[in-house]
């Protein structure tokens, strides 16, 4: 396969001080040939990009090295008429620049960071119902939220909110020998599921493993981040009349509606609950940390 490697023009974002260091980022452009599979693919975008790499370069006349490289998947994998690969393919590329100095992680080390800032949900129900103006409303909704009158017709609009979701990274660096294609087999087939036991703390059925991004640092190691995202089982939920409701965290959960006669006005309210397995479940013991 032929590849193009351009530099963006937003590249070469330079911090300053005692961590001096210079983040550049790439577009890599292929056309893939019959017989590719994809982790084939992902290597030879990663060693385009190094085709193109110095490993040290000069920025305000102090010389930086180069201390960790990575290839991301954009838009990878298409398909012919006859099934064979085809299209453009596209990848995103950076590489780090830093002082000679700068020590790098070793084989082993790890570093966390997390985001508690929620994720976003269409919902039908209300957890409680507050007050109706004016006093003495006769539209008795059990909660429901957002219900629309056109004529005969009545729907249950909901509304988008943002409910409680924990989402932490891990990086760690691991031994070349380690990842091998087996290795990123297994990544793969664990991205888009969730623990099947307990992990990092949370009870099985609460984490959603996001997927991993890696880069090859020279040919010693890798230095691999892992994504993830948590949010709580639930038991003892109550929707309308509805009671002892239990969901895992990633679980959806959606309500059927019934036309219901209330004070001589026909009005929306629960009548089902009902919970839905979205994710698959996998070992996390798999992804190796």
């Amino acid at each position: 396969m032929d590849f193009t490697v351009s530099e963006r023009p937003t590249s070469r974002q330079t911090t300053t001080g005692k961590n001096k260091s210079q983040q550049r980022s790439y577009v890599i452009l292929g056309v893939p040939e019959a017989g590719d599979d994809a982790i084939d693919l992902h290597a030879a975008a990663l060693a385009a990009l190094l085709a193109t790499l110095s490993s040290s370069i000069v920025v305000e006349s102090e010389t930086l090295v180069r201390t960790k490289h990575n290839v991301e998947d954009v838009n990878v994998w298409d398909v012919d008429a006859s099934g064979e690969p085809g299209g453009t393919m596209i990848w995103d590329g950076s590489a780090t620049y830093e002082r000679f100095d700068y020590t790098p992680p070793e084989v082993g080390e790890s570093s966390y960071s997390f985001d508690t800032t929620g994720g976003s949900q269409h919902v039908t129900q209300g957890l409680a119902h507050i007050a109706d103006y004016p006093a003495g409303s006769t539209y008795d909704y059990k909660g429901a939220i957002n219900v629309q009158r056109n004529g005969d017709s009545i729907s249950v609009e909901g509304v988008d909110i943002t409910i409680p979701v924990f989402s932490w990274s891990e990086t760690h660096y691991i031994a070349n020998d380690d990842v091998d294609d087996a290795y990123k087999l297994a990544l793969f087939a664990l991205s888009g599921k969730t623990n099947d036991d307990t992990f990092r703390g949370f009870a099985a059925g609460e984490v959603l493993f996001l997927g991993a991004s890696d880069g090859q640092r020279g040919k010693e190691n890798w230095e691999i981040t892992f994504r993830f995202a948590a949010s709580l089982n639930k038991t003892g939920l109550t929707i309308g009349t509805i009671t002892s409701i239990a969901k895992k965290g990633w679980e959806y959960l959606w309500v059927t509606y019934v036309d219901v006669v209330s004070t001589d006005v026909v009005v929306k309210q629960p009548a089902a609950v009902h919970i839905e397995q979205v994710y698959d479940a996998g070992d996390f013991d798999g992804l190796g940390i």
